[in-house]
């Protein structure tokens, strides 16, 4: 079986070394690169399963790399940041980031959430007659988990892989309350080490792109997380 394969993007050599050492020591493959240019000419090349993605690079930033992988493909994207600020949070996340890790960082969180992340896509279950297709059918909405795909009106709806997962684990659970701890550890994972904010990050893009539809919402529980909430009729 071969090797995952992990980009390291960080203009500090010590950083990128760091981080190499650890992953290979995990038995993953590693490549490191210093900058924007030379990432995604490494993407393209490299093949990677996981990129590890700073945000402050000369040249190109990681905002702007982040975008121009998310054009062409989902390999999941860890961003790895000096900057705490929730908005710059928010941003890496709605760009279509995995996670988002604030510096200075344990090595061995990262190589945690790396782990994470990667069982996680490695769980997405491929086409197959054998095998039953996960599907959550309601008015105007169709979600299904088989092929990772989202009809809403009609039309394919984009959405990425974490977003579906967790419209569809709440959709198949209707009227059932969650808690943001309890969203976190079935769509991130028990290791995510994250703030419960990535779960808010989330659902706000999800309403954004679904609305509030007159036969089902997804719904605030004050003080305790979330729910899909099938409405009366």
């Amino acid at each position: 079986m071969s090797k995952q394969k992990i980009l390291i993007v960080d203009d500090d050599p010590n950083i990128s070394e760091l981080l190499s050492l650890y992953l290979v020591k995990e038995c993953y493959a590693t490549k490191t690169v210093a900058d924007g240019e030379s990432a995604l000419t490494a993407f393209h090349v490299f093949g990677p399963d996981l990129i590890l993605l700073d945000l402050m690079l000369p040249g190109m930033d990681g905002y702007q790399v982040c975008r121009e992988i998310r054009r062409e493909s989902q390999v999941p994207i860890i961003m790895l940041s000096a900057k705490g600020e929730v908005f710059d949070k928010v941003l890496g996340l709605e760009l279509g980031a995995d996670d988002y890790i604030i510096k200075p960082f344990d090595c061995k969180e990262i190589v945690a959430r790396v782990k994470a992340v990667l069982r996680r896509t490695s769980q997405q279950p491929a086409p197959s007659g054998s095998v039953p297709a996960k599907i959550v059918q309601l008015p105007d909405l169709t979600i299904n988990l088989t092929n990772y795909s989202v009809t809403f009106n009609g039309k394919d709806l984009d959405m990425p892989p974490k977003e579906l997962e967790l419209l569809y684990f709440l959709a198949s659970s209707p009227n059932q309350v969650f808690t943001r701890e309890q969203l976190l550890d079935h769509i991130w994972g028990y290791e995510y080490v994250g703030d419960s904010r990535t779960v808010d990050v989330h659902i706000k893009r999800l309403r954004e792109k679904l609305g509030d539809h007159k036969n089902w919402r997804l719904a605030t529980v004050w003080g305790i997380g979330y729910r899909f909430e099938i409405k009366n009729r």
